[in-house]
């Protein structure tokens, strides 16, 4: 084939490629987009070719999407593997280019669309299929498929796709954590080397990086340019920030342990999809997520229903008519689905035991859960039930049975964690046991929802079956496959991804699962961080924020029904509180909390998201996505530190030519603060304030004095345009 220049645009991004026949695409621009013609290309082409080095390759060194160490590229090569210590690097020749289906001659422009592009390199005995999209959202993702070629079996240690970014992305950002602080986000310069995130849990992780990101130094939630990329894989992966003296990539791949990947002749394996965002803005960057995720086939649309869930109220101490109370005080409230946490099944009562054995247990429920469900489902609530498929204590009946069936390196168990193993998923026989026996549960009970856990590392995840062959590979896509086949099962099954709390959250699980439990920490002080950098990846809709107890169960802290619930507000809101203790005063506040939420979710789970952040104070907000409209969530995390107020707060988002009228959302309760007061709330109406009205150009810019909050209190703001 001849060389050949594409360049797409869409939603304000470009990406232009260059494909020759000796290798696999080059990106030679990604970034906002630039109007274009075939000669620009030529000459953005040459603007980016790489100058001689004293001392360097006397070629020019051209770095593809999968960089090649045959072609001088001194870093990570793009596809790492061996044939018995042969074929080790790979030199691609390109034997056909595509766009949507379509051969590009020698230059392609348009809109958005996939490129494949297929290769082979005849001494290595491999062949390549790599396929690059840009989405309508402005979005880029890449994988690659390696198949072997040869008589003998390939070993395939990594596929690491990587993205060009340009010299002015000096900073980087990611994120990090533990159980109960996910996403805390980390800064640092894109210093000589890599920065290598390694996740080697089995799981996406409570530390993972989430989104790695490359910008301008400073650059916040709406200034300076900014790259970011996002492994969409649930199991052991890697984000990576490599720059050399030739230039700044930032990629990653599926982290594959030894020998896990041995391809025999004629087997392929699959890279999972790297996603890259561009953005004037953190903001914009996280837009492009979001709409990418939102234009999922099966999305769910419906509303999103206020989920009560059990566990903070009951734990293990399932008692039918306690229950059933909490079910009815919660549908005073406006609940909308009752969820049962873990303990309804086999010996599960407390977490040393009973995990694997998938069958109400006759000593709680007599009469199955069938009492519960009909009670739940006479309020018109949908019912949800808490499972850990993948999980299993010792002290079960399944693992008696079955002690093959627990992960582990042949001859020693891996050390517990939360009293539990792995179940080997990529056994038939197991993956079948659970299979029949989530679906055995779904036929029997009217199931809208599953809450589906995972609450441990996988470590030392050998499979007896395969001599003790490390199985994280197989084990992701084996839980990948059973949540599909139980969708199939029972169209319109919702499923949660938790994981003790945020740690499996990635793109994907969220291309089977329809919400994630955030974090398990439910510290309102907590959840403003944590919620926020959620939002770096997933839309609001996609969050489970419940509305927890005070003191928190996690932290000690108390904090206001009003602070609580208008953190849980930007989400999927839910409540994860024992509302049998509760007094009658909060439960008003809290059902006028739900009201609120019920009125302004189409906005919530439709708009576009907009963060900031100051000393002391953070800001959530969504905007229509016509702009006409748009919910502000201030929160105060402390007090003030040099001035007297905390300034100014501004509305980001709005129309600049538009008028809108802002007004401060005051909901009755003992927690209200008679401190939250500015001139601009203006004179009472009613229960409320009648507000302001200003244009979006100085809401947006100049901003609104913030009243003098107390630390740990929430303001939340309706605009509309008038």
């Amino acid at each position: 084939m001849s060389n050949s220049t594409i360049a797409l645009s869409a939603e304000g991004v470009a990406l232009w490629m260059v494909v020759r026949d000796d290798g696999v695409p080059q990106v030679v621009h990604w970034g906002r987009d630039l109007p274009h013609a075939d000669v620009d290309l030529e000459a953005a082409t040459l603007a980016v070719e790489p100058p001689l080095a004293d001392a360097g390759p006397d070629v020019p060194v051209r770095v593809s999407l999968l960089p090649e160490s045959g072609s001088g590229f001194l870093g990570r090569p793009g596809v790492e593997g061996q044939r018995d210590g042969y074929g080790w690097s790979p030199h691609w020749r390109t034997d056909s280019v595509t766009v949507d289906g379509v051969e590009p001659g020698a230059a392609h422009s348009g809109g958005p669309a996939a490129v494949v592009v297929t290769a082979h390199d005849e001494d290595a005995g491999l062949g390549l299929r790599l396929e690059v999209e840009l989405l309508p959202s402005g979005l880029v993702r890449t994988r690659a498929s390696i198949t072997n070629r040869s008589a003998d079996p390939y070993s395939v240690e990594g596929v690491t796709p990587r993205l060009p970014v340009p010299p002015r992305a000096t900073e980087l950002l990611d994120f990090a954590g533990h159980w109960a602080t996910e996403r805390t986000p980390q800064r640092l310069p894109f210093a000589v080397g890599a920065h290598l995130r390694e996740g080697r849990r089995g799981r996406t992780g409570f530390d993972a990086a989430t989104v790695l990101h490359a910008g301008e130094a400073g650059f916040g939630f709406r200034t300076g340019e900014v790259w970011g990329v996002h492994v969409g894989w649930s199991g052991n992966h890697i984000h990576l920030a490599e720059r050399l003296a030739t230039g700044r990539w930032l990629g990653g791949g599926e982290l594959l342990l030894p020998g896990e990947v041995v391809l025999a002749p004629d087997e392929s394996y699959t890279s999972p999809w790297l996603y890259g965002s561009y953005g004037q803005g953190l903001d914009d960057l996280s837009r492009r997520f979001h709409a990418f995720v939102r234009s999922r086939d099966d999305y769910p649309v419906s509303r999103r229903p206020v989920t009560l869930n059990s566990w903070e109220a009951a734990y293990f101490n399932h008692d039918i008519d306690e229950l059933l109370r909490l079910v009815d005080v919660g549908a005073d409230v406006g609940v909308e689905r009752f969820v049962l946490d873990d303990g309804w099944f086999g010996s599960r009562r407390d977490d040393t035991r009973g995990l694997g054995d998938w069958w109400v247990s006759p000593e709680v429920y007599p009469h199955g859960l069938h009492p519960l469900v009909n009670h739940v489902r006479g309020y018109g609530m949908q019912f949800g039930l808490w499972v850990e498929p993948e999980m299993v204590n010792l002290d079960s009946e399944v693992a008696r049975a079955h002690p093959d069936w627990v992960l582990q390196v042949p001859g020693r168990l891996p050390p517990a964690q939360r009293q539990q193993y792995v179940l080997d998923l990529t056994n038939p026989d197991c993956f079948e046991y659970l299979r029949r026996s989530l679906v055995a549960l779904l036929d029997e009970y009217a199931i809208d929802y599953l809450k589906w856990d995972h609450n441990r590392d996988l470590v030392d995840a050998g499979s007896v079956r395969n001599g003790g062959r490390p199985a994280v590979h197989e084990q992701t896509l084996a839980t990948y496959r059973l949540m599909r086949e139980l969708k199939a099962h029972q169209p319109g099954l919702e499923i949660e991804s938790c994981s003790s709390g945020g740690a499996r959250a990635d793109l994907g699980i969220m291309e089977i699962c329809d919400r994630i439990w955030v974090s398990d920490d439910t510290d309102a002080e907590e959840r403003v961080r944590i919620q926020q950098g959620t939002l770096s990846l997933l839309p609001p809709e996609l969050l489970g924020c419940h509305i927890g107890s005070s003191p928190s169960h996690q932290t000690g802290r108390q904090h206001s029904v009003a602070f609580r619930a208008a953190t849980a507000l930007v989400g999927h809101l839910g409540v994860e509180w024992d509302l049998r203790t509760v007094s009658a005063a909060e439960l008003a506040e809290l059902k006028s909390w739900i009201a609120l939420y019920k009125g302004i979710r189409p906005l919530l789970h439709t708009g576009v998201v907009v963060r900031g952040d100051e000393p002391g104070l953070w800001l959530t907000g969504v905007v229509s996505t016509d702009a006409r409209r748009a919910v502000y969530v201030v929160s105060a995390t402390s007090a003030p530190l040099m001035e007297t107020t905390f300034g100014r707060i501004r509305l980001a988002g709005l129309d600049p030519d538009r008028r809108y009228a802002v007004r401060p959302v005051v909901v009755d309760g003992p927690s209200a603060m008679p401190s939250l007061k500015a001139p601009w709330f203006g004179e009472p109406e009613g229960s409320q304030f009648v507000g302001i009205r200003a244009s979006g150009a100085w809401l947006s810019g100049e901003g609104l004095a913030m009243p003098a909050m107390w630390p740990e209190s929430p303001l939340v703001l309706l605009v509309r345009d008038v």
